[in-house]
């Protein structure tokens, strides 16, 4: 139990966050392409540098990669000369609450890839981050014609190594939540953020109160902020996906068991003849990087990079752009 005085800490550091100023302003990238929830945001239309197709998570918002002016990766990659294009999966509307990750990736993604073609006339490199790594994947297998090289950032692929306590747990939520899928069509946000949560029961009281200390004027205390709107900022989970990722993914490791499949075909990394870096960091507690490392030995023409950072850190923090941006950067610079 918390003590009194931590207690009181705790409720501090909430309402400094909630009474802080900060308001995300940056300018919206034009929106190359829309179908239904989605858009395909393009960070530099008047570029003719190599195109990048981003593929964020399906639960988060896509600005964790566009957060704030100084921790932006997007425009940081518009600074060495990229055309970075990000998918915004939006909330999922009447039309997606019916979508398998089947019809993500067919209907959007490749529509999506589709577009960048027409726009840039080159073959494009596909960057993937979190469960948008193994859409990315699909994607990449399905179109090797149009891509040039593949980037997985944190990307979970054998569920049962790392934690196979918390996968068992995953796939029984996803069993006991049948009910409220039935009834609603889709995961809520607040129960999104509650699984995000258990993975370490204690780290929303330790930041709070750590933040009670801080200087509210600070860089460090806007960039605490703004990550914290993100967090909060969350969009539901359409059922088919979710069952496919609590039954599949995390219940029958589908994925490192060669039982994934993706409009009828398995989804073989061992298939896939173009170069790819996996980039696996080593101190991430939401994909251990266990799971991230088997997919390593499936794909053939692979480089591995375990930078010293976090899952959210390795694209916003501190350490971000020296162990993950640059190398990331160079490899893409590389494929030319």
């Amino acid at each position: 139990m918390l003590s009194r005085a931590r207690a009181a800490e705790f409720i501090e550091g909430l309402e400094l966050y909630r009474n802080h100023p900060y308001q995300r302003d940056l300018s919206e990238p034009k929106i190359l392409w829309a179908q239904g929830s989605t858009q395909l945001l393009d960070y530099n239309p008047r570029s003719k540098g190599q195109p990048l197709l981003i593929v964020p998570s399906l639960v988060n918002r896509h600005y964790i990669l566009d957060l704030t002016a100084e921790s932006s990766f997007m425009r940081w990659l518009v600074g060495q000369g990229f055309r970075p294009f990000l998918v915004d999966w939006g909330a999922p509307g009447s039309v997606e609450r019916n979508f398998t990750i089947t019809d993500y990736i067919t209907q959007r993604l490749e529509s999506a890839l589709d577009r960048v073609i027409d726009v840039c006339t080159r073959s494009i490199s596909v960057i993937g981050y979190c469960m948008g790594g193994l859409l990315a994947t699909s994607l990449a297998l399905r179109n090797q014609d149009a891509i040039n090289g593949l980037v997985l950032l944190a990307t979970p692929w054998d569920f049962h190594s790392g934690n196979a306590a918390q996968a068992q747990l995953m796939a029984n939520v996803g069993a006991a939540l049948e009910p409220l899928l039935q009834t609603t069509g889709e995961v809520p946000v607040d129960v999104i953020q509650m699984l995000f949560s258990s993975l370490d029961p204690l780290l929303v009281e330790r930041k709070f109160v750590g933040f009670a200390g801080w200087n509210m004027q600070s860089k460090a205390a806007v960039s605490f902020v703004a990550l914290e709107d993100w967090v909060n900022d969350g969009v539901p989970l359409a059922a088919p996906v979710a069952r496919e990722c609590f039954a599949g993914w995390y219940g029958a490791n589908s994925p490192a068991s060669g039982t994934w499949c993706v409009a009828g075909e398995i989804v073989d990394p061992t298939t896939f003849e173009k170069p790819s870096l996996v980039v696996i960091p080593a101190n991430d507690r939401i994909v251990p990087p266990q799971s991230a490392a088997s997919l390593c030995t499936a794909l053939p023409f692979v480089e591995i990079k375990s930078p010293s950072t976090g899952h959210i850190g390795m694209m916003i923090g501190g350490k971000a752009e020296t162990k993950v941006w640059k190398p990331v950067a160079q490899w893409l610079q590389e494929l030319h």
